[in-house]
Formats: structure tokens, sequence, C-alpha cells
């Protein structure tokens, strides 16, 4: 699904990002819902990123990804946690490209997502290469998602990939 978010498109700064578990629901531009093999996703585009929504028999989780006035919580690299009987991973990067790049990358990004029936994109008026694209899947027991946001101002992309699933006893 592709839609254009509406909200006026700020200078937002890659590094303005910060990340969270646990936020109640936030305001969403748009939303996905999603049925995953017993798992209920909910994909949100927030006006400054995105938060996944997850309900499980096991629990719920919620992960927030966006310029949330004073957190303190910057943009981890790598996060591993137990969430109630979950283990989740958590892991994000910045990729930098030229102009030229970007643009290619931005619509390869936006084509892949907008025809997938697990995925979401939503663009800010303003700006054709800035955007917010979120993709899910279940795979072996797990629920994944990843997400990707523009920044075309500075030729950063960041990217992110979550992993989510019942953990597995030791064995013996």
């Amino acid at each position: 699904m592709l839609t254009t978010l509406k909200t006026a498109y700020t200078d937002t700064r890659a590094a303005d990002l910060a990340w969270a578990l646990g936020r109640e629901p936030l305001p969403a531009l748009a939303v996905l819902d999603l049925e995953l093999s017993g798992a209920t996703l909910q994909l949100r585009l927030l006006g400054a990123s995105h938060q996944v929504l997850m309900e499980e028999e096991e629990g719920s989780c919620s992960e927030t990804v966006a310029c949330m006035p004073g957190s303190s919580t910057p943009l981890p690299l790598g996060v591993a946690k137990r969430v109630g009987d979950w283990e989740y991973e958590f892991a994000a990067r910045v990729e930098t490209l030229s102009r030229g790049s970007f643009a290619g990358r931005a619509q390869e990004l936006l084509a892949l997502v907008a025809d997938h029936p697990n995925g979401i994109a939503g663009t800010f008026p303003g700006s054709p290469h800035a955007f917010t694209a979120m993709l899910a899947q279940r795979c072996e027991g797990q629920v994944r998602w990843r997400t990707w946001h523009a920044y075309p101002q500075e030729g950063q992309l960041v990217v992110t990939r979550t992993r989510i699933g019942v953990r597995t006893p030791a064995a013996l």
C-alpha cells in the first residue's frame, strides 16, 4: 500500500530518530492491519516515522522508531532483549547515498513495498523521495519487519530490521 501522508514535510534528520519499546499507540497518519499466522500486527506510519503494535497469544509488543521530543534513547545499532516470553532483536543502520543513488534507491524501495500485501509506504508532500516504508512477514515461527526512513536533504536512508519470537528453551 502506498499513500501520501497528509502532513507538512519538515526537515528532520536521521540523527533525530529515537527507539522505544512499550510505548502506547501514537497518532498515526496511515495504518495497515495484518494477521500473520496467529499474530496480529499493526504497521503505523507516524508524522515522525513508525510504530509497530504486535499481539499474539503470548502477549503484546510495541516498537516505536520516531523523532520523539524529550527522548533520551537514541537509535541504537542493535538491541537484543527478552520481552515477556519473546526474544526481541532490533538492528539499525544509516546509509549515506549520492543524490542520484538516493533517488534510484527510493524508487526501488517504494515499488517493492507499494505492491506487497504486507507492506505500507507513505510519502511526504514537498519531497518526492521523503518517505517511510514498512514490510512484515512471518518466518520460522518469528514475526519480522523491516523499515526504511528516507531523508533526501541529507542523502540518508535509515534501515531497521526487527525479529521477535518465542524463546526456545536451552538444550540440556
